[in-house]
């Protein structure tokens, strides 16, 4: 009788904290995990939460790249590399990624990387380069991008 009950806390618990914002399945596992609830309740309680529509892996996907492109500004590279670290399929992330406007992200890019500029020092051009692709790269911009900009004769 305990174990039904803590099924039924655990189940309305992860639903209300599913309806508050985006979750994936990997994340609420987690969750449930740490309130002590069997593996296999587990597996029913996230098989309830997918059946309700209450976590959607792509929906999950389209909002973590819409906020850490937006807010975060981070590159591609780097917002695919945490999806999958939470084990969304290959294809939810190239779809989700593909909801990033090029053009948005190219200036983004510029903007990042040349407002980084002022603060850097560097004894040459040179070392310049590398560290604003360094910091580039860090933010998860493509390094074919990253080159084009800082070798580009505008700059």
């Amino acid at each position: 009788m305990a174990e039904q009950t803590l099924y039924k806390t655990a189940l309305s618990k992860a639903m209300a904290i599913c309806s508050r914002r985006e979750y994936c399945s990997g994340d609420i596992r987690s969750k449930i995990d740490s309130w002590g609830v069997r593996k296999k309740d587990a597996e029913r309680i996230i098989s309830t939460l997918v059946r309700e529509n209450f976590i959607n892996e792509s929906r999950y996907a389209e909002a973590f790249v819409k906020d850490k492109f937006h807010y975060n500004k981070w590159g591609r590279v780097k917002i695919a590399a945490h999806l999958k670290a939470k084990k969304i399929s290959g294809d939810l992330v190239r779809k989700a990624l593909e909801s990033i406007d090029d053009e948005l992200y190219l200036r983004t890019m510029r903007e990042i990387v040349l407002s980084h500029r002022r603060s850097v020092r560097a004894k040459n051009q040179f070392e310049m380069k590398g560290k604003l692709l360094r910091y580039g790269l860090s933010k998860g911009f493509e390094s074919s991008l990253l080159y084009e900009l800082l070798n580009s004769p505008e700059d």
